[in-house]
Order: C-alpha cells, then structure tokens, then sequence
C-alpha cells in the first residue's frame, strides 16, 4: 500500500473501527433469534460510524463534511440506544455494557469536534 486516505488518519476513525469491532464481539453472545434483528441493527449502525467518516473525509466542502459527520454522530447514538436496550433485555451484560459505552462518549465527543458544532442537550 502505497497510498493513506484522509480517514486513514483520523484519529476519530480508528476509534470508531475499534469500537465497532468490540460490537461485533459483544454481539455475538446473543440469542440466535435476534441474528436479524438486534444484532443485525446494531452491527449495522456501528459500521455506519466508520463508513460515514470515511466518505465524509473525502468531501471537498465543509458543508459536505459536516452532513456526512452528523450522520456518523447520529448512528453513534443509534447504537448506544440499541446498546441500552440490549442490556435492559439481558442480552449485553452490565459489564460489557460498561465496558463499551464509555469508548462511544468518546466517540459522539470527537465526531462533533469534527463538525464544529456543540452537543444537543436538553
């Protein structure tokens, strides 16, 4: 490989691609009914995080960037949602739990950094 793209070298991307790769781990503890329905939305958004920071590195605008980052932020969220709801069905344990909400704070924390905007809080 001779060539890095953008996102190669963002710092928000590889904590993105680490924690969707701790998902599939965690995911895979649960119920073989959910293989297309939890488990599968769950996988999907986090791969969602790293896909949309990817593609919005490569936009020329700032305007095209941010778009592509408020979505990787949104997906973000989705998956701490489905994560909460996972352990409140006694698919996650509070100890993964615990051990992968943190890295996705930091993670909502450094895509809004990226799109220069303040967290929406009510």
């Amino acid at each position: 490989m001779k060539y890095t793209y953008a996102f190669e070298k963002m710092a928000v991307w590889h904590v993105a691609k680490n924690a969707v790769k701790n998902i599939y781990v965690k995911t895979k503890s649960f119920p073989r009914e959910e293989s297309f329905g939890m488990t599968s939305q769950i996988r999907r958004a986090g791969v969602s995080i790293c896909c949309n920071l990817a593609e919005g590195s490569a936009r020329i605008s700032h305007a095209d960037q941010s778009r592509f980052y408020e979505i990787a932020f949104g997906s973000a969220v989705e998956v701490i949602n489905l994560l909460i709801i996972s352990k409140e069905l006694g698919y996650l344990s509070d100890g993964d739990y615990l051990e992968i909400r943190p890295e996705l704070e930091m993670l909502t924390y450094q895509i809004n950094q990226l799109s220069g905007k303040k967290p929406n809080r009510p």
